[in-house]
């Protein structure tokens, strides 16, 4: 008994073996295959309904199955086939639906194709296979990306997608052409197929207007080339099994040849097409271009245009101008063309990215000058690692500098996509890298015409805006003034409500360093703005993000919410207050979220309301001046420039009065809420073992418990000085820095204006007062304190009452530990069992002579007062006599044991 076999009969190269006589017999046999099928159906049709009607009768009548009609053909125009290849071939051609061909070939020709098809194998026998299977044919260019699974089972990954086989030799394509079909053949294969008298498609039979051969598929040619790169050991279907499945070959519906109604317009569109796709001139192409773009301005049935330009064989043919033309007007309407295309439709950007190399042309272009590219380029999606390595960023600034209508009027403006992709390397890039940019963006002043596309209609423009603003205030504050004054802010609220939440907390924290302008007047202003402008309201917006935001995004909004809530004076309730300060306070508190306390405490800092040119806080600044040591500063005030922040014109007491009020009236609400509970949160913060987070809670415990000087007395003092009166002992002892014991002087100053502070205070004296001795060079405040802690008697504090005239480091030869004096002329003994003679003359010591004759410390020197000897004792046990006529050449006369 016979196995069950099928064969393999390639379709395609039965098909170029026939003759146009012998498509029309293969035609008829359809048909008549048709017809077979078709009395089948009836048969067995009426044979169910007899078995349906039998069903529902009372009577049992057995229906008889009807006999099975057969039609069985033995040979087709001379071609002799066994019957299960003639049933393989009837039903790969009922589902491929061939047309007969229209070829007359002549006699001689029809029987040398008839020699060169019985020199096929006959039989490929595949046991345990019941249906018949062929190789795939191949698709148009715009399906050409495919899964693994497209692979011929059993082959491997390295086998060649089918898309890139001939579908006629079986073999990778060396020189593919696309027909106006949309198949892809080789061009020697299709060109022997039309030779041979053949005006159809082999794989569709679809007459062809033209059979002469378009240009190469450069794009699939390229796709076929890297793919071996990555593939050196990749077979080609030729040599292997064919699949195991028969797929119906597809009509692409991408034809060059469009069948719309034929007008003038699209007419001369055809041609225009014809000439880029088939023309091997490049002049000719690039007038094609010229014409193309000419239709796609004047005509009025855009949609029917833009379906006939987004096939992948025209794309195609756009690319190749890309590579070969030097015509600037030529690529700029290249660009143009398919910048428009892609912006309305998708596959156009797919068929684009497939080769890497076409990208790279195009950024190669842009940056050549044709900035019009840029659109383009942002369709094409560029990864932000894309952007920094094909190093754009001088040419997407130039576009950004430039004004609109320097541009062709396009769907997508050039500038808006720059500031997109500007806002993606900033936004997604390396810290390094950021910081670059953004330097980069402030020193060549691009910020400022980025500045206008705030008030940009595109909203994600507007975001992209925000972004890059923000980054350049981070990196150099100075930008911000110009920021401030040119910035339209009631655009960026209304992009508020559509942003997402990353946008939003961007947008938030783009406000808050907005407001850190080095005039308190003008930052008012700025906050009148961002409260009243907008078609919403600016504070329940906040208040209802600051109830959903994340932890570590809090205290940023919470600050603004604050601010705003401040520009009319603090009132008895405020639910905006209240939120915010609570929001402050627990984020202070939760030590889960380390980054969240740390926000708090220095959004807390930067409540005072001082700022420097580049938006530094001057809360610590301005408390060590007032703590008396003035020389952090006076530092600040030549590198920052303070003179201008305080306003060294005729609005400086303007200045000073707003931010003194400011300053007063936040003082007071924070402070005041929840009788003073944030000076217990202060207090947890300054437990911290993380420096950053212990030094921002220290500035801000200063800088209010200053402030309760200044505040009406609600008994808020006793509230702080239970938090934080120890803190600040043990900071004021233990401290080295000397900014930092000026700083915790200034609370204890402050603290002892309270009678029970100063009672406290008073318990730790002695180690207070060893403190205030080393203060004493730096601060006046000290000799203040001590006046204070000796209840007003100055002569406690006469001591106190002098300036230091000179300071000279010994230190190389150990302590200091004698000294005496005659005349001008100052004589000291070290540890080191060295003297020196030192001579004064004004505010500077001269050394003039130093000996060691003892070998240990010289702990007494004493002189005569005629000043013919200097006496020295020592711990080596030795006194030494020394006879000095001019104190300068002296010599030792006597030794005593």
């Amino acid at each position: 008994m016979r196995d069950d076999v099928s064969v393999v009969v390639p379709c395609a190269k039965l098909l170029s073996k026939m003759s146009g006589s012998q498509a029309s017999e293969l035609k008829e046999l359809e048909r008549n295959y048709e017809e077979l099928l078709d009395e089948n159906c009836r048969v067995f049709a009426s044979y169910f309904k007899q078995v349906l009607e039998n069903s529902n009768d009372s009577g049992l009548i057995i229906v008889t199955p009807p006999s099975v009609v057969l039609r069985k053909i033995e040979k087709v125009g001379g071609l002799h086939f066994d019957s299960e290849i003639e049933s393989s071939l009837d039903k790969h051609l009922n589902n491929s639906s061939y047309s007969s061909s229209d070829s007359d070939a002549e006699a001689t020709d029809e029987q040398k194709n008839i020699r060169m098809a019985s020199l096929e194998p006959r039989q490929r026998q595949i046991r345990k296979q019941k249906q018949p299977i062929f190789v795939e044919s191949s698709c148009s260019p715009d399906h050409l990306i495919m899964a693994d699974a497209d692979n011929p089972p059993g082959i491997g990954k390295h086998t060649p997608p089918k898309d890139f086989v001939c579908p006629i030799t079986t073999h990778i394509f060396d020189d593919p052409v696309t027909l106006e079909t949309g198949q892809t053949y080789e061009r020697r294969a299709i060109q022997e197929w039309i030779e041979r008298g053949n005006s159809s498609c082999p794989i569709t039979r679809q007459k062809l207007s033209s059979t002469k051969l378009p240009k190469t598929n450069y794009v699939l040619k390229r796709l076929i080339a890297s793919w071996q790169e990555q593939n050196p050991g990749g077979l080609d279907l030729s040599h292997s099994e064919p699949m195991s499945k028969s797929i119906v070959p597809s009509n692409s519906p991408n034809s060059v040849i469009s069948q719309a109604t034929i007008d003038g317009t699209i007419t001369e569109l055809k041609h225009a097409i014809t000439s880029l796709c088939m023309s091997e001139i490049l002049n000719e192409s690039e007038m094609a271009v010229l014409q193309i773009e000419r239709c796609w301005l004047e005509a009025s049935m855009e949609l029917d245009i833009q379906i006939m330009l987004s096939k992948p064989a025209v794309i195609n043919g756009f690319v190749e101008i890309l590579f070969n033309s030097v015509d600037p007007r030529v690529l700029e309407a290249t660009i143009f063309l398919l910048s428009e295309l892609g912006s309305r439709d998708k596959s156009v950007i797919h068929t684009l990215t497939r080769v890497e190399s076409d990208v790279e042309r195009i950024v190669a272009l842009f940056k050549k000058g044709l900035l019009e590219a840029v659109v383009l380029i942002d369709l094409l999606r560029p990864s932000t690692r894309t952007l920094i390595e094909m190093d754009m960023m001088e040419s997407l600034m130039t576009v950004i500098k430039k004004k609109e209508e320097d541009f062709l009027k396009m769907c997508l403006k050039p500038k808006s996509v720059s500031v997109l992709l500007l806002g993606q390397m900033i936004g997604d890039s390396e810290e390094s890298i950021v910081s670059s940019i953004a330097n980069t963006i402030v020193s060549s002043k691009v910020f400022e015409s980025v500045i206008s596309s705030l008030e940009a209609e595109w909203a994600e423009e507007r975001i992209a805006a925000v972004g890059i603003l923000l980054r350049c205030m981070q990196e150099d504050g100075k930008c911000r003034n110009s920021i401030a004054d040119k910035a339209e802010l009631a655009p960026v609220m209304e992009s508020f409500m559509a942003a997402s939440d990353g946008e939003r907390f961007e947008i938030v924290c783009f406000l808050s360093e907005l407001v850190k302008l080095n005039r308190r007047t003008f930052n008012e202003q700025i906050l009148h703005i961002i409260k009243d402008e907008g078609t919403y309201s600016s504070m329940h917006t906040l208040l209802v993000y600051l109830q959903t935001a994340n932890h570590d995004q809090c205290p940023v909004v919470a600050g603004l919410l604050l601010q705003l809530d401040l520009l009319a004076e603090p009132r008895k309730m405020s639910i905006y207050r209240e939120e915010a300060i609570d929001t402050l306070i627990s984020c202070l508190r939760n030590s889960d979220y380390p980054a969240a306390q740390l926000a708090a405490a220095k959004t807390i800092v930067s409540l005072q309301g001082r700022f420097t040119t580049s938006g530094k806080s001057l809360t610590r600044a301005m408390l060590l001046k007032r703590a008396g040591v003035g020389k952090s500063y006076k530092n600040l005030t030549r590198t920052e420039q303070i003179g201008n922040i305080c306003g060294e014109d005729d609005d400086t007491s303007e200045e000073e009065k707003a931010a003194d009020d400011w300053e007063r009236k936040m003082a007071l609400v924070l402070v005041s809420h929840d009788f003073g509970l944030l000076f217990e949160a202060l207090e947890e913060g300054l437990n911290s073992r993380f420096a950053e987070l212990y030094s921002a809670c220290f500035e801000s415990a200063t800088w209010l418990i200053y402030m309760l000087n200044f505040l009406p007395d609600t008994g808020i003092f006793g509230a702080a000085r239970v938090s934080l009166l120890k803190r600040f002992i043990s900071a004021f002892k233990s401290a080295n820095d000397i900014d930092d014991r000026a700083l915790s002087l200034l609370a204890l100053n402050s603290f002892a204006q309270d009678p029970q502070g100063l009672r406290d205070i008073n318990i730790h004296m002695k180690d207070i007062m060893k403190g205030l001795r080393e203060l004493r060079k730096y601060s006046p405040l000290a000799f203040e304190m001590v006046k204070v802690l000796s209840n007003g008697h100055d002569s406690s504090a006469d001591f106190w009452n002098h300036r230091e005239l000179v300071h000279v480091d010994s230190s190389e030869n150990g302590k200091v530990l004698s000294i005496a004096c005659f005349r001008d002329k100052i004589f000291s003994g070290h540890s080191d069992g060295t003297i020196k003679v030192w001579t004064g003359r004004g505010s500077i010591l001269h050394l003039i002579q130093q000996i060691r004759e003892h070998t240990k410390a010289v702990t007494g020197l004493a002189i005569l007062q005629s000043g013919e000897m200097l006496y020295s004792g020592s711990l080596d046990k030795t006194a030494r006599v020394r006879s000095n006529d001019s104190f300068t050449y002296a010599i030792f006369i006597q030794v005593v044991d």
